[in-house]
């Protein structure tokens, strides 16, 4: 189906209790599949294992769905499950041929997303490969990433302002004695759309603008929190490591090399719309073909990108329902127990955190009973900002 015939039909929202369902099930798989993902964190375990492991948990799960409707269902993998170790900040998701293995006392960061229909769930995490509690600056960066996430979950509701949530942010890292990552954004997401045109920036500066915008009921959001210790302004060092595109719908080039053609046809049958491994393609003539695809702007690329070694980096990435009666975060995972060395003394931070994330209903009425798989939902964030509020320490 073509944009212009998906815009001609009414646009699917959270008004519909379908796709809400939808939505609730891609994060149930998501969130299961960021649990298998962390099981098999080990050290000594190849990264691209991993990989592989959390992408095949969600074709299988979304596989089992809608098996028997009429209308076929698009579901599966909405982002490529990224493991990105240390200095790395991002969309670190290797080749096949790939040796590299996880160490003792490695940050590692997880990131990977699903969709049922195009309703699409992504959630990301920050995890020390360590046993007992997290401690130092390696504390400082999670719980910062951490506690800002749950301040952006406060703020991200109708009638407030993106700019709003990106100056919040900035100021808890500060807190923390840590800077939010540049060039991170927090997009609005639709259906089949994972970078919608509603965005809030990560940090506010004069190469980065995007348009003021007002978040409405029935909206969904990935919030995208990146901290780090060092300077905030991560380098792409090496255009190889990339393996992660996703398909410029609005370009069109008559491709000169065959391998770019064979690979770009392969491309729009098995990946129209979602962001995809280049592992899923035939290896050697991928990489042929995708430099083209690439240099003619048929494919948008995801960058893995470098803080300066040393430096520690958090990633939390989580989806939210803007629902009539609240914010509904419906994917998460807790976190280790931190004990960073700052806590959080600033009134209106305090303030930010003490803010409900639900409205309470009028009449005091009982909580529906949720369906298997949804419960925890909504006390999940409230499990997380009391982690917040001691700075980010989980007992």
């Amino acid at each position: 189906m073509s944009d212009d015939e998906r815009g001609e039909e009414k646009e699917l929202d959270l008004s519909s209790s379908e796709v809400v369902t939808k939505y609730k099930s891609a994060a149930e798989i998501v969130n299961k599949a960021l649990q298998l993902v962390l099981s098999e964190c080990k050290p000594n375990a190849k990264i691209v294992d991993i990989c592989e492991k959390g992408d095949s948990y969600i074709r299988e799960q979304t596989g089992n769905m809608y098996k028997n409707v009429k209308k076929k269902i698009e579901r599966g993998v909405a982002f490529p499950t990224c493991l990105s170790v240390n200095n790395t900040v991002c969309h670190y998701s290797p080749l096949a041929s790939d040796e590299t293995v996880l160490k003792e006392g490695d940050i590692l960061k997880i990131d990977m997303g699903c969709h049922i229909d195009g309703f699409i769930a992504v959630v990301g995490h920050t995890h020390v490969l360590q046993q007992g509690p997290v401690t130092g600056r390696a504390a400082d960066v999670i719980a910062a990433a951490n506690t800002a996430a749950e301040v952006a979950l406060r703020l991200v509701r109708p009638g407030k302002k993106n700019q709003d949530v990106t100056e919040a942010i900035q100021k808890v890292a500060a807190a923390y004695d840590c800077k939010i990552v540049e060039g991170v954004l927090s997009h609005q997401l639709k259906q089949f759309v994972i970078d919608g045109n509603k965005v809030v920036l990560s940090v506010t500066n004069p190469d980065t603008r995007v348009d003021d915008a007002e978040f409405e009921e029935n909206e969904v959001y990935a919030i995208d929190i990146v901290a780090s210790t060092g300077d905030g302004k991560p380098k792409l060092l090496d255009e190889k490591q990339t393996t992660i595109y996703k398909r410029a719908v609005d370009k069109n080039y008559h491709l000169k090399m065959k391998a770019s053609r064979f690979i770009f046809s392969e491309i729009n049958q098995k990946y129209p719309i979602m962001p995809f491994s280049a592992r899923a393609l035939e290896e050697k003539r991928a990489r042929l073909g995708l430099v083209e695809c690439v240099n003619h702007e048929l494919l948008q690329p995801y960058p893995v990108l470098h803080e300066k070694p040393g430096d520690f980096v958090a990633h939390i990435k989580f989806t939210v329902l803007l629902m009539p009666n609240g914010s509904d975060r419906i994917t998460s995972h807790f976190l280790q127990e931190l004990q960073p060395t700052k806590t959080v003394d600033d009134p209106e931070i305090k303030a930010w955190l003490a803010l409900a994330v639900k409205s309470k209903k009028k009449g005091g009425g009982k909580k529906k009973k949720g369906k298997k798989g949804e419960k925890g939902e909504g006390d999940e964030a409230v499990a997380m900002d009391e982690t917040t509020t001691n700075g980010g320490v989980q007992g």
